[in-house]
Order: structure tokens, then sequence, then C-alpha cells
């Protein structure tokens, strides 16, 4: 079954926040639905970001969450992919591409010069996906500094 994307709306806040709770997991924080719901909620209250919603049927599948930057070199908007999931039992189907190419319309849309994500050298299952969509990989070495 294919998936339709949309722009997360309001009502989509309690599923959402369901599949950004299995996201954080996947990634070894403890499961905390209401704290993830009021994080996307104040995410896109404020503007902070911008959720895509895949859904196939009535039920909502996976998620992209795209974060606002700028390229000061191009002098131009950016977009950070920072967020990616879908549900595992809807995986293989299509929806992580369908995803990957409304955030690029969006961005296309919102005239920025490229939408750049990271994910980890030895996600191949992910990795595939993204150049199978047309996404560059480089060897650019990322840092990270944790503040807390």
């Amino acid at each position: 079954m294919s998936a339709t994307v949309t722009h997360a709306q309001p009502a989509d806040l309690d599923a959402l926040a369901v599949l950004f709770d299995a996201y954080r997991q996947f990634y070894g924080q403890a499961s905390d639905v209401a704290a993830a719901r009021d994080w996307l909620r104040s995410r896109l209250r404020f503007g902070e970001a911008k959720v895509l919603v895949a859904r196939q049927g009535t039920s909502v599948v996976g998620f992209a969450q795209l974060y606002p930057s700028f390229s000061s070199v191009r002098m131009a908007r950016t977009w950070i992919l920072n967020d990616l999931f879908v549900l595992p039992a809807t995986r293989r189907q299509g929806v992580a591409r369908a995803l990957l190419d409304a955030a690029a319309a969006f961005a296309r849309e919102e005239g920025a010069a490229a939408i750049q994500l990271e994910t980890a050298r030895d996600n191949a299952a992910a990795r595939a996906t993204y150049r199978n969509a047309g996404w560059q990989e480089d060897d650019t070495q990322w840092y990270s500094l944790s503040l807390a």
C-alpha cells in the first residue's frame, strides 16, 4: 500500500507522539510519550520545525522532522532532516522514500538551497534508502560537543 504524505496538523499529535517515542527508543532513550507529544507540539506551535506525516489509509506510519538552518556561503536557507522514522511493520513499502521526496519538494517550494542529514555509518538500510532517493554521501567528519 502506498503512503500519502502531508504536513502535520494539531490533530496528528497523539499518533505522532507514539511514533516519535518509538524513534527515540530506537536511539536508546527511555519511553516518554507525554514528553514526546510536548516536544512536537512546541516545535510546531512556535514554527521551529516542519513535520511531515506518512499515512497508509487512516494510520500514521511514519514521519520526518525538518529543522531550518542557513548556509552563510550560499546566503540561503537550508533544512536539516533531523528525524525520519517508519514503523517496522511498514518498512520496505516505499514510506521512507515518500517522506524523503516530500521533504525535498517542501524545501524546493521554500526556496532552500539544500537539505542535509546524517546517519550512522553502520545504518546500511537507511544509507541505501537515501542513495536510492538521490542523496549524495560524502566523507565529511561530523564532530559534536555535548553541552548537557
